[in-house]
């Protein structure tokens, strides 16, 4: 009742918690470092999952109760159709009355099974610790989830204002080309190819909100708040992360401490051997005692209350081959557990490979992006200032403003690309996000 009690109460306390967040969040831009710890503490997702934990803490308290004592209890009443009697000679005396109660109690306790109940026990525990850190698990995968989400969010936020500066820029020009159009300069032709060309731009710029919005519903649900809810979020300006953590080999170390996966998988390895051990001392016999009270209502016995102590040994001496099939069974799963833990190391350093490849290259495309930015806005105003002066050509000013949005989504795209490395590469050697965006 107590712990029903203070699951209550926790459930309460987060419900407060979760009112809070988003009225703050409502109030102001949404940080990435909120953001986490909002998803950590709202993902419905998590909450699935944690309740895993509650179910084989329940299993351990069943594999816990093998060990304790058994206590039965009974209570009948029997109806014969002819009294019990017993022939001495010539003559019959009842031995029991026709109608009668009885009552029993009986206490069993093992005393000695070679292991079977404790290491089942203890395998259960083992499971249990491996669910808590499944449930860790989960977690850090939305987390990542979340930042990766919250990046694509601010990218697509960026390129909705490249995609804005565009249009404006084709529409500057095409209101200087309908100026110039009016005095006779330029053909209707440069007119025409303009207005074509903003409605392309103003093409794009619908496509980048859409994706801004779809972005933006992306989060909401992994914070499980409202689809349509209107979302801010803060930029972020300068990177946390260390350039050292790119060595390889000290990354994959870090990774075969760290990773929950890893972790897990030798927990479920450690129960697989406990269960083995129970398993085998099946063959082997069980001590137990018992102690029962029995009374029987009957006024022809001379003691109707009786107590008793058995000692006793059990052992199952053929059971078809099932104990010997059952120890296979888990042999064969110990070696399965062994071939995926090694696959999941191989994986996991693929994974870390990949990751400082994306950085390494998202890196050299920021160096060759970053001053191409200048040099194209440099292009464009040397080419609007030519065909004002009636040198230059509209193609050249359009297609200058298309290179300079180009070069732009190139450099954005390049930046994010960075930071979403980033995020994975920490992800991929164990590393808990809330804690490095603290």
């Amino acid at each position: 009742m107590r712990k029903s009690l203070h699951y209550i109460s926790a459930a309460c306390i987060t419900a407060l918690f979760f009112i809070f967040s988003i009225e703050k969040a409502d109030a102001g831009i949404l940080t990435l470092s909120q953001g986490l710890r909002l998803a950590a503490e709202n993902n419905r997702t998590l909450k699935i999952h944690q309740k895993n934990e509650l179910i084989a803490e329940s299993e351990t308290i069943i594999a816990k109760s093998a060990m304790l004592p058994n206590i039965n209890g009974s209570a009948s009443h029997t109806f014969l159709s002819h009294a019990p009697r017993a022939i001495f000679g010539n003559t019959s005396v009842p031995t029991s009355e026709k109608n009668f109660s009885s009552y029993s109690i009986a206490i069993q306790q093992v005393l000695f099974d070679f292991g079977k109940n404790k290491n089942l026990y203890e395998a259960s525990r083992k499971i249990l610790e491996a669910k808590r850190i499944e449930t860790q698990l989960i977690r850090n995968q939305i987390l990542l989830e979340f930042a990766l989400a919250y990046l694509d969010l601010l990218e697509s936020e960026k390129f909705v204002n490249v995609a804005q500066k565009e249009v404006e820029s084709v529409a500057s020009h095409l209101k200087n080309a309908k100026a110039l159009f009016e005095i006779g300069v330029i053909t209707k032709n440069d007119l025409l190819q303009a207005e074509v060309r903003l409605s392309d731009a103003q093409q794009r710029l619908l496509k980048a909100k859409n994706m801004r919005s779809i972005n933006a519903s992306r989060l909401n649900n992994i914070l499980s708040f409202p689809l349509n809810r209107e979302l801010q979020v803060a930029d972020i300006q300068e990177s946390l992360f260390d350039y050292g953590l790119l060595e390889i080999e000290n990354a994959w170390e870090t990774a075969i401490r760290q990773r929950s996966e890893i972790i897990i998988v030798k927990k479920i390895m450690d129960s697989i051997e406990l269960e083995m051990r129970s398993k085998k001392s099946e063959l082997y016999p069980k001590l137990f005692a018992r102690l029962s009270y029995d009374y029987i209502e009957n006024k022809h016995q001379l003691h109707n209350a009786n107590a008793s102590m058995t000692l006793g040994m059990s052992l199952n001496l053929f059971s078809g081959g099932s104990t010997k099939a059952e120890i296979s069974k888990i042999e064969y799963k110990k070696i399965q557990m062994y071939e995926e833990l090694q696959s999941l190391a191989d994986n996991i350093r693929l994974e870390i490979d990949k990751n400082i490849m994306d950085i390494r290259n998202a890196l050299d495309r920021i160096k060759v992006t970053k001053d191409a930015i200048g040099l194209a806005e440099e292009n464009l105003r040397i080419n609007k200032v030519r065909y004002e002066e009636g040198v230059g050509t509209a193609t050249e000013v359009l297609d200058a403003i298309t290179l300079l949005t180009t070069v732009e989504t190139n450099y954005y795209s390049s930046l994010y690309d960075v930071k979403r490395a980033e995020s994975s590469f920490l992800h991929s050697i164990g590393k808990d996000l809330l804690e490095v965006y603290k």
